[in-house]
């Protein structure tokens, strides 16, 4: 299948304003795209990219006094099927695991993995290790958390999900990567798109979506707290330890928000016959 990507987001600067953006397809999927995935800036000021420490494609760029507007629309190719499922995945030991995997283990911004030791071990300690383990945490974020946008708070760290139970979907997916940390499961959070393909179509406009990655065996997998089951056409453009690293936007100074919107929907066939004939 082909789906639509793209964004419309709209500041207004006090200043003169240097951004790191954040807002491009991974890397890992540049392969399918079929038209370019580039950020423009409106007015037109020069941008650069780069490949940041974690492997995330980063823009930069500085924003010109005055309304500035953010804006990319591209088409990329998906095999249409659910997140894949592998319920023999085995957990490594932590000796055994990539040396590029350990920083997946350790506590970050938004992850305090010292604080939930005891709870996660308490909790999921006595299962089975492996795959189970991890779906058995994201059936208890899931089932313990309540979902809602009136809920979103930008400093909520995993331990407050845990106490207060209630977030968005970053807050799913920061409570489940610190409880998979706590067990010596290897985490991180992974932000991108992911439409209302294959289920009932959402009644809140489209946003960007949170979910996390475990290294399992010899290899990253997809889970999701939140929605807590597989789905069709999600699209990663960036992994972090939290949240921090993965901000779609940075601003190094004051920027404030007019309009945010997202595009990411199937194209259907009939149209891209009539587009190319």
């Amino acid at each position: 299948m082909l789906i639509r990507l793209g964004y419309d987001i709209q500041f207004d600067l006090p200043v003169d304003t240097p951004f790191v953006g954040m807002v491009s397809v991974h890397p890992s999927r540049e392969q399918d795209l079929r038209e370019p995935d580039e950020l423009t800036v409106d007015p037109a000021t020069p941008i650069t990219s780069y490949i940041d420490s974690f492997g995330n494609r980063c823009t930069r760029f500085l924003g010109l006094k005055g309304p500035v507007r953010l804006s990319s629309s591209t088409l990329i190719e998906d095999s249409g099927d659910p997140d894949p499922v592998n319920s023999s995945g085995r957990e490594m030991h932590v000796e055994d695991l990539p040396k590029e995997a350990l920083i997946y283990l350790l506590g970050s911004r938004y992850c305090e993995v010292d604080l939930l030791s005891a709870t996660a071990t308490q909790i999921f300690g006595g299962l089975p290790r492996g795959w189970g383990r991890v779906q058995a945490v994201c059936d208890w974020v899931h089932n313990h958390v309540a979902f809602g946008y009136a809920y979103a708070r930008p400093t909520r760290t995993a331990l407050e999900v845990f106490n207060e139970r209630v977030g968005v979907c970053r807050d799913f997916q920061h409570l489940a990567v610190t409880l998979c940390r706590c067990l010596h499961i290897p985490a991180r959070y992974a932000t991108g798109y992911l439409g209302d393909i294959g289920v009932p179509v959402s009644p809140c406009p489209m946003d960007f979506s949170a979910w996390f990655e475990v290294y399992l065996e010899d290899r990253w997998w997809t889970f999701d707290a939140r929605h807590n089951m597989p789905r069709i056409g999600r699209v990663l453009m960036a992994t972090g330890r939290d949240a921090a690293d993965v901000a779609i936007t940075t601003s190094f100074g004051a920027a404030y928000l007019k309009k945010f919107e997202v595009v990411t929907e199937e194209v259907p066939a009939m149209s891209l016959s009539r587009s190319s004939g």
